[in-house]
């Protein structure tokens, strides 16, 4: 009997890993090629004024409609800066010639910025 109630136990178990539903898709793109894509990107940034995170969703828009990113140069306090040309949502690690120094989003909200290494240019952790 233990053995039955075992066994119905596992069949059940499976059944419901079966039939649960997946989780959400991500609603966000996964890659794009200019700044109105980006999600996250705070809006009221004021240049020169305090910000709070360097390494997640940096990027902010002043009421003018200038981007600008949160950074702390020489581990100052983090404040936002002008950014140079921001080109959307990349992913880590991947090719970005032509577009040395300039600066984009991970799909996770990660900061990167185009980086020439060993001869090739890559999307890097942009950290400030």
């Amino acid at each position: 009997m233990r053995l039955l109630v075992s066994a119905i136990a596992v069949l059940v178990a499976a059944g419901a890993v079966a039939v649960a539903p997946a989780p959400p898709a991500d609603a966000g793109p996964t890659v794009c090629d200019v700044p109105a894509c980006i999600p996250g990107i705070q809006p009221g940034a004021v240049i020169g004024a305090p910000c709070s995170n360097t390494t997640y969703f940096v990027f902010g828009v002043t009421s003018f409609g200038r981007m600008v990113f949160c950074g702390s140069p020489r581990r100052l306090a983090p404040r936002w800066f002008r950014t140079l040309e921001v080109r959307g949502i990349k992913d880590l690690n991947t090719d970005c010639s032509g577009f040395d120094y300039e600066m984009a989003q991970a799909p996770d909200g990660l900061f990167l910025t185009c980086t020439p290494v060993a001869g090739d240019s890559l999307w890097l952790h942009g950290a400030t």
